[in-house]
């Protein structure tokens, strides 16, 4: 797990750049604080920062190999949990190793199969190679997009990058977004490529992506696609734990100290336990770690969307598994603190608006960062079993949109009201969301003899594999690297996505209830208030110190009339929303506080050139 940077120029000799170069990788420092390199050689130039997981003394980057026609050289970001059989299948070919790293069997692995290699890795995954034999660039991105990739074409070349600020550090990188940009801002649809600054594309999951001098050519070596799957109810819960248990097993190969998150629903109490008997297996206890608020346990309100706190079913798991356990606990304080916020932004290099939420995950990662260096998590299982609110909401599930458009403004309201009118009828969001969905059902096969509502539930399911879960695996991963944690995603195996993605609906949830096939397959591993327990999505704070320091913020703003913030905010509205009496301000006005909060530290921190054209 890494950062990895570079860049491809065909008209110049890029030794010669070595301060733009290291400003680049420097800005990837958070992801890889263990250690740096750099390499260049003619038109080529790549930079690496590492965190060291696997074979810590031989894992340096760039690695390199000498053929007689070239210098073939990699950056590598990511694991690879099927090196080990690689290696013994490259082995067998006549390859010889001098580490025990991962990144050499990627980097053997390209020189014996070139970009198909991409097919045969089971991991999470960003990496670029320069063939130095055929004067090429191959960057190639893992099946799900777990690990960021993007790259900037340029008049000769092109500049990549773990995230966008390596690339902005570059000067050919201009830093400007578009109305498109503000756009995929506002509207939490993840078009597929879509980088939100302007000239800047993300690699595609899937996607090997090829720059030489005639150009850049886009491959795709994988994508969820439909398969006719008859098992039945005991072999599809069967095939799940199998799955599980080999999933699990990969992931907790590390030679540095790893953990497992836990938020005491079905996913995580899942993995954990399943992960707590593996490691007791040979005498190891799993530790595994919690986010929690002061008093939320206390003095929790249900609501809609949250029937219960999580901490006793997260307490209830611990002992049920014997984890070595640890709650963080935060105040409201910590969550609106400023400083925070602005770590949180230049960390996703984007004002996402996700306010305490994206705090709290910062702060656990933080506080995780102490005792471990790799965590599990259990994100992307409601996506891959069907297990949010609007997989069961009748009016989501016949919309002809995004159907969790349709709860976030049941539930959250509109964050786009904070902007200026003029500004919301230039973006004309209806259309755009319109236009993203007519798009991303365009290309999904209907089996022979489906039914209308098994065909319906599959384009649901397929949005949210290949749309939603792309926006919240962007942000574990930003967010935990951004203090040098590597989170990995067990749910994610492209081998159970595909599985259970072609698994009937009437299969994934055959007791009326959300994620039946995971929790049958787990009912002997997790505890019985956890296997009744009702889905409850990531924890948000209740108090109401967390609001009045929003507002408290947001007066301060307001005190700063020229700030470019109001370029876009409805300035009458953020008033509005700051002086609200404390029990009236609901979760959009909250959510709008957050947002406006968020774009004028984003406008400090990168001085964008806002484009509304």
């Amino acid at each position: 797990m890494c950062g990895i940077t570079g860049w491809v120029s065909f008209d110049r000799d890029l030794r010669a750049e070595g301060e733009t170069l290291d400003a680049m990788t420097e800005t990837m420092a958070c992801r890889g604080p263990d250690d740096r390199g750099t390499w260049s050689e003619g038109p080529a130039a790549l930079g690496h920062r590492r965190l060291a997981i696997i074979d810590l003394p031989g894992g340096r980057q760039p690695m390199t190999a000498e053929t007689p026609e070239g210098t073939v050289a990699l950056v590598y970001s990511g694991e690879a949990y099927n090196f080990t059989e690689l290696r013994r299948e490259l082995t067998g070919r006549g390859h010889r190793f001098a580490t025990d790293s991962d990144t050499e069997v990627v980097l053997r692995g390209y020189l014996e199969w070139g970009a198909e290699l991409a097919g045969r890795l089971n991991g999470m995954y960003a990496f670029a190679i320069w063939d130095g034999r055929h004067d090429k660039l191959v960057m190639i991105r893992d099946r799900m997009g777990i690990k960021p990739f993007y790259y900037y074409p340029t008049p000769d070349g092109v500049l990549f990058g773990s995230e966008p600020k390596a690339i902005l550090a570059n000067p050919l990188a201009r830093a400007r977004v578009r109305l498109d940009g503000l756009r995929e801002l506002f509207t939490f649809i993840k078009t597929p490529g879509h980088a939100i600054w302007d000239g800047m594309h993300e690699v595609e999951p899937g996607t090997v992506v090829t720059v030489d001098r005639s150009g850049l050519r886009r491959h795709v070596y994988w994508q969820l696609e439909t398969r006719p799957q008859t098992d039945d109810r005991d072999t599809s819960v069967a095939a799940v734990r199998t799955l599980l248990d080999d999933i699990v097993r990969r992931q907790l190969v590390a030679d540095v100290p790893r953990c497992t998150l836990l938020s005491g629903g079905l996913d995580s109490s899942a993995m954990t336990a399943l992960a707590a008997r593996q490691l007791a297996e040979h005498g190891e206890r799993v530790r595994s770690f919690a986010v929690d608020f002061v008093g939320q346990t206390d003095h929790f309100v249900a609501d809609e969307l949250r029937a219960t706190p999580d901490t006793p079913f997260v307490h209830d798991v611990a002992h049920a598994s014997g984890t070595d356990h640890r709650d963080i606990v935060l105040d409201a304080q910590a969550l609106a603190d400023p400083d925070v916020r602005a770590k949180v932004i230049r960390a996703r290099d984007l004002p996402m608006g996700f306010g305490d939420m994206d705090a709290s995950l910062y702060l656990l990662f933080q506080a995780v960062r102490e005792h471990s260096t790799v965590a599990l998590s259990g994100e992307s299982a409601d996506e891959v079993f069907g297990g949010y609110l609007q997989f069961f909401d009748e009016e989501a599930r016949s919309a002809d949109t995004f159907p969790w458009l349709l709860r976030f403004q049941r539930d959250f309201g509109d964050d786009a009201d904070v902007l200026r009118p003029d500004l919301t009828e230039a973006m004309d969001l209806e259309t755009y969301v319109a236009d993203g969905y007519r798009t991303a059902v365009a290309g999904i096969r209907r089996l022979d003899g489906e039914s209308d509502f098994e065909y319906r539930m599959r384009r649901i399911c397929h949005l949210h594999l290949t749309r939603f879960v792309r926006v919240l695996l962007d942000r574990k991963d930003r967010t935990s690297m951004a203090v040098g944690l590597e989170v990995r995603v067990p749910y994610c195996d492209h081998r159970l996505v595909e599985y259970v993605y072609n698994t009937p609906w009437a299969l994934k949830s055959f007791d009326g209830r959300e994620k039946s096939l995971l929790r049958e397959a787990t009912a002997d591993v997790i505890p019985k208030s956890v296997y009744d327990r009702v889905k409850s999505p990531y924890p948000s704070t209740q108090d109401p110190k967390y609001a009045i320091a929003l507002q408290d913020h947001a007066k301060d703003l307001l005190a700063r009339p020229t700030h470019p913030v109001f370029d876009l905010v409805d300035a009458e509205r953020l008033r509005l929303a700051a002086h609200r009496d404390t029990p009236q301000i609901t979760q959009a006005s909250r959510r709008g506080l957050e947002r406006t909060l968020d774009l004028a530290v984003w406008l400090d921190l990168y001085s964008p050139e806002v484009s509304f054209s």
